[in-house]
């Protein structure tokens, strides 16, 4: 009777651990997944933002004669963020390019006939909205990663991160020089 008592008892704690290491696993894996999920999410309006800004570029090129570097460096920027391959690349490549938009933004208001041109309101509007909901996605992303580097440093997560294999992921940050304030310069010839 007593070994009857003895071995329920340790079937009990054996499927009690595995189901508590399923539980964990299944947390974790979601805030794993979470976190693709949150990217992808970027990635699309990333790619929404890109895909407008060659059109915004052809519409400046006939008003902003003397503006070739800003729109040059607009091209690059948006290259080297298609050409990202991790989150800290496009974390760098993201901010560059955000700059290179608020410069042209800027730059802008001293070409009134660009300025009333309803092609770039209606594009500039459309970037603006978009760069709105990037920096929104990045929070979400950012608490993802967040939540996930926490789980897995945490006891008893910790034990079956480990076993796993589970490393901590990479927030989404905005580069020093990116937080800078932009720099205007116009290059009407002399």
């Amino acid at each position: 009777m007593m070994t009857i008592v003895v071995l329920a008892l340790l079937l009990f704690a054996v499927v009690g651990v595995a189901l508590y290491f399923v539980s964990v696993y299944n947390g974790l894996i979601r805030l794993s997944r979470n976190i693709e999920k949150a990217w992808a999410n970027i990635d699309v309006l990333l790619k929404q933002r890109h895909d407008e800004l060659p059109k915004l570029i052809k519409i400046c090129e006939g008003y902003m004669k003397y503006e070739k570097e800003t729109l040059e460096k607009i091209t690059a920027a948006r290259t080297a963020c298609i050409q990202a391959k991790t989150v800290g690349e496009s974390s760098k490549a993201e901010g560059e390019l955000t700059q290179t938009l608020k410069t042209l933004f800027a730059v802008a208001e001293n070409y009134p006939d660009l300025k009333a041109n309803q092609g770039f309101i209606q594009l500039q509007q459309r970037v603006s909205h978009l760069e709105g909901q990037i920096a929104d996605r990045r929070e979400f992303y950012n608490d993802s990663v967040n939540n996930y580097n926490i789980r897995i440093n945490q006891l008893p997560d910790m034990f079956v991160a480990q076993m796993l294999q589970m490393k901590a992921k990479e927030m989404f940050k905005i580069a020093e020089e990116d937080k800078k304030d932009v720099d205007i310069k116009f290059d009407f010839p002399k």
